[in-house]
């Protein structure tokens, strides 16, 4: 099936699809009826590996296009959805107990964040404060709405919503296309905002597409994933993993690519003016959802290592659809690593992570949107 470069998902109607097949077989193929030959959904945990000394086990399902994750009130797992909504899940020891439905009805690709029983959720308009979910969990209060008017172009219109070490929500702004100058210039940014949605900055800007993002835990700089452009080949340009270290930071797009200057707007910016990333995460692979380790695994400011959850690549490639550990030491990344692997058998693929989240007792969450699953990778064996 098709997905929009942040990884949410797109069906074609069934007249549609009939059309468009007997078009597509006229011209030889086209990407989303390859996705539907090479897409096999259906949890086969026995699949995937991890490091030496850590299992995987099936933390919850049936969370329809499970997406961003983060703790909620004591016990609780708060996932939003590609379906436009946000669920509670009880977490018992290892695995979720129960799920239930806290929003629903808003666009596909929501961001979510959570604090002192205060959750707020990023439409791709909005941003909405829901108070005192501690206490009604069954039934949430109203929302007041804190943000409006955010750029509303659906490419690339998934949220990733997060509050920041100085107590601020930051909130990602995809650009509306491939490769293009956009109108408004709060596209392809990380803005921020007070918790009441006033003091409205730009934190980065020149960023294609970021769906994942997170907090250094002794430097405290902004680190992020961006997704390269489509067109330039099976091999470029790469994903990035880049990093904030001044306010109003740009990171080149739609001029370059990294360090690959673009063919058409490329004269009007030269790459040098721009930010480059930390490192390369593969080309295509759609590295999306992004978090550090437990603060113990920073052993000096810049180092330590984070999980990037790359969700796959578009046909005719099959790249990515997994989950890799980038050490990081001294300016850039050390080492890039699999940390969960299998979801992906030759060109045949069973699952897509979207996020990762280490949990209090040093154990790591994977959700994947196509099974609407979470994962859970601890210490253990099989």
């Amino acid at each position: 099936m098709a997905t929009a470069g942040d990884g949410t998902r797109r069906r074609p109607t069934t007249r549609s699809a009939a059309l468009v097949f007997g078009l597509c077989t006229f011209l030889g193929g086209c990407g989303w009826l390859q996705d539907l030959r090479d897409e096999q959904p259906g949890i086969r945990i026995e699949r995937l590996s991890a490091p030496a000394g850590r299992r995987v086990t099936v933390f919850a399902q049936d969370i329809a296009e499970a997406r961003q994750m983060t703790l909620g009130p004591p016990g609780v797992l708060l996932v939003s959805s590609g379906k436009g909504r946000v669920y509670a899940l009880d977490i018992d020891g290892e695995r979720a107990t129960r799920a239930r439905t806290l929003v629903s009805g808003l666009e596909p690709g929501v961001g979510i964040a959570y604090q002192a029983g205060t959750l707020f959720v990023a439409t791709r308009t909005r941003i909405l404060r829901y108070d005192g979910v501690d206490r009604r969990l069954d039934q949430l209060p109203e929302p007041i709405t804190i943000v409006d008017g955010l750029p509303d172009k659906s490419r690339h219109g998934a949220r990733f919503l997060a509050l920041g070490p100085d107590g601020r929500l930051y909130v990602s702004v995809g650009s509306p296309c491939n490769v293009c100058e956009a109108s408004d210039d709060e596209y392809g940014t990380i803005l921020s905002f007070s918790t009441d949605g006033s003091a409205r900055e730009v934190v980065a800007r020149g960023i294609r597409n970021t769906v994942g993002f997170d907090w250094h835990p002794k430097t405290r700089q902004l680190w992020f994933t961006e997704n390269g452009q489509d067109e330039l080949g099976p091999d470029r340009p790469e994903d990035e993993l880049n990093v904030v270290t001044r306010a109003g930071e740009h990171f080149g797009f739609p001029y370059c690519h990294g360090t690959i200057s673009d063919p058409e707007l490329g004269a009007r910016r030269n790459c040098s003016g721009s930010t480059p990333p930390v490192s390369g995460l593969g080309a295509h692979v759609a590295a999306l959802g992004l978090r550090f380790d437990s603060p113990g695994a920073a052993a000096t400011p810049a180092g330590g290592s984070l999980l990037v959850a790359r969700h796959g690549s578009h046909p005719p490639i099959r790249v990515g659809y997994d989950v890799v550990r980038v050490t990081l030491g001294g300016p850039g990344a050390v080492s890039v690593e699999p940390f969960l692997q299998g979801f992906l058998q030759g060109r045949r693929y069973w699952g897509r992570p979207v996020d990762v989240l280490v949990m209090p007792d040093a154990s790591v969450l994977v959700s994947d949107d196509l099974n609407g699953a979470i994962y859970r990778i601890a210490a253990g064996t099989r």
